[in-house]
């Protein structure tokens, strides 16, 4: 059984749902997890307010609460592949992803995922990432370390003053010249079935990208990919668009059996570069990944 060395934290919502307890709510919130491993997680007291007060199952259900919970689960793989800190200053730290390891505790994985590595490594127990990256997407992420400056990141990520370049692989026809070509997609992408995989439908665009050809081959080609909008699966949808969906994808175009990671063949998929102008210092950022995607 592992585990998670650190909390995970969910803030109760504005309005009752119609719960008596904390508990009532926490089975409504997560279907997949069985009412009684809540209360044995609350009866080992693994479950507690803001202010480490233990939650009970007779708890009351409180509206804007937070409540900060220890996961399970009961084989965690170990992911074989390592990150390494780019970046670190008093406020941030960036650090590159490798494939198939997640940024925060999610699904089967609680203590095996960048946040808590890193966590483990500097012994800054604040550090908390300001954006996410698909657990099989490689690159680039920022944390922050200071949460009294926490706030100024968080907002320019909101309010789209990141610039970030990805780099994709995927097949092409021989037939194509796409070298120096480039594509504005734009598109309105919803959840589909199952809700952790994306569908583009009709409907006002809230996606945007934009996407240029580098590099080609007889069978494959290097794209660079600049997100303005910043919706789940994004690139990877807009890729499919295109017609040329990113090698390696398991969720598009098609949703592929669930199986075990296949460390042979990762999403050709990398957070690239990350630009911004720093809201503390109001110094240009400019973080650069040395790791390359090549045909």
């Amino acid at each position: 059984m592992a585990i998670s060395e650190y909390p995970s934290k969910l803030s109760l919502p504005q309005s009752n749902p119609g719960v008596v307890t904390v508990l009532d709510y926490l089975i409504i919130k997560f279907p997949y997890v069985d009412a009684q491993i809540w209360r044995q997680r609350m009866a080992a007291g693994k479950v507690h307010w803001h202010d480490g007060t233990l939650i009970h199952a007779h708890t009351p259900f409180e509206t804007q609460q937070r409540v900060y919970y220890y996961r399970e689960v009961d084989n965690e793989p170990q992911i074989p592949f390592q990150d390494t800190i780019v970046f670190q200053d008093e406020h941030l730290l960036v650090a590159y992803k490798p494939h198939f390891l997640a940024v925060t505790p999610g699904g089967q994985f609680v203590n095996e995922c960048l946040q808590t590595r890193l966590r483990r490594r500097t012994g800054l127990d604040s550090l908390q990432a300001l954006h996410r990256l698909d657990r099989v997407t490689a690159g680039l992420v920022i944390f922050s370390i200071n949460p009294n400056t926490r706030h100024p990141y968080h907002e320019l990520f909101k309010t789209r003053q990141v610039h970030k370049t990805y780099q994709a692989i995927a097949n092409v026809s021989n037939s194509d010249n796409l070298v120096g070509q480039e594509w504005e997609v734009k598109n309105r992408i919803v959840p589909s079935e199952p809700r952790f995989r994306m569908q583009v439908v009709e409907g006002n665009a809230n996606s945007l990208s934009v996407i240029r050809c580098v590099q080609q081959s007889p069978q494959q080609a290097l794209f660079e990919l600049t997100p303005v909008t910043g919706r789940t699966h994004q690139l990877r949808l807009h890729m499919q668009t295109l017609g040329w969906p990113i090698l390696h994808d398991k969720y598009y175009p098609v949703l592929e059996p669930l199986s075990a990671d296949n460390y042979a063949a990762p999403l050709q998929l990398l957070a690239k570069e990350i630009q911004f102008i720093d809201p503390i210092t109001q110094q240009a950022r400019h973080f650069l990944c040395q790791d390359q995607l090549a045909l």
